[in-house]
């Protein structure tokens, strides 16, 4: 993600509508993700092979796949996969980014020009390209997912963390505390560390979106995690060779990736104005 787009994604508040109703569908995926059984209680590894390639009806809300097993269930059931890889992506992502960027904005010019032009160089390179690499090499799998995405995106959050502590330190508050003889980690801990994180707590909701469609990239190129997972990845994968035929085993998959994305994406909007203290 570029430095303009994320300017770009600060710039525009969302309607108080578009708002609720990314709540509202966050809320079903993480009930779907925690208690699966709740929405969806049929098994979602269940093969049926005479009701196979159904098309969405009452009896099958969203169809049935290749293998007669309910897509519905599959979709609510895989949630939590997708989500955890999503999550976990952003999580490491985060990590290495406060690491990199703080090391590189108070670790000194020779610091600062060895983290900056890794970075850089970082930064340049695909992310999907350095995905594919990873899970090349480690073989495919949910763990392999982490980390291949969360390495990718790491570089472009720190800079962003780099940026703000560079901002942050010359702050007089910052200055004030260490003319005051604060010990010089209490300083970044309690005054240049919150400050500079802070915008990245917005912008993670946007990460997790786009951790799941990179990880469901991957899937569909095959490099995700294996079949019958119903990671949504994994359906998408599954369904590309019934593309013509089967519709909804691209579609209804596909949405639900989409779906998140966009409400991830409208609530990290919402946090970011809501952080820099716009009015409601």
């Amino acid at each position: 993600m570029t430095d303009r787009a994320r300017a770009g994604f600060a710039s525009a508040r969302p309607p108080r509508l578009a708002t609720l109703l990314s709540l509202a569908v966050l809320g079903f995926v993480a009930v779907a993700a925690l208690a699966p059984g709740l929405l969806a209680p049929g098994d979602p590894t269940a093969i049926r092979l005479d009701q196979a390639l159904q098309s969405p009806s009452a009896t099958h809300l969203l169809g049935t796949d290749q293998s007669g097993r309910d897509l519905y269930t599959r979709v609510v059931h895989g949630a939590r996969e997708s989500l955890t890889i999503g999550l976990g992506a952003t999580a490491l992502a985060m990590a290495l980014a406060v690491t990199l960027g703080v090391a590189s904005g108070l670790g000194g010019r020779v610091t600062d020009r060895v983290i900056g032009g890794a970075l850089e160089v970082a930064f340049a390179f695909p992310v999907m390209l350095l995905a594919l690499l990873l899970v090349a090499v480690r073989g495919p799998s949910s763990a392999t997912l982490v980390i291949a995405v969360g390495i990718g995106s790491a570089p472009g959050y720190a800079r962003m963390v780099r940026g703000q502590v560079l901002a942050v330190r010359r702050e007089p508050y910052v200055e004030a505390a260490a003319a005051l003889g604060h010990p010089r980690h209490r300083v970044v801990l309690q005054h240049v560390l919150p400050n500079a994180v802070r915008p990245l707590l917005a912008i993670a909701t946007l990460g997790v979106g786009q951790s799941i469609v990179w990880a469901s990239g991957l899937a569909f190129l095959g490099m995700g995690v294996a079949p019958p997972s119903p990671e949504w990845g994994a359906l998408l994968e599954a369904g590309r060779m019934y593309v013509t035929t089967a519709w909804w085993l691209e579609v209804v998959p596909g949405l639900a990736i989409v779906a998140v994305a966009v409400a991830l994406t409208t609530l990290g909007r919402t946090l970011q104005q809501r952080l820099e203290g716009a009015p409601s």
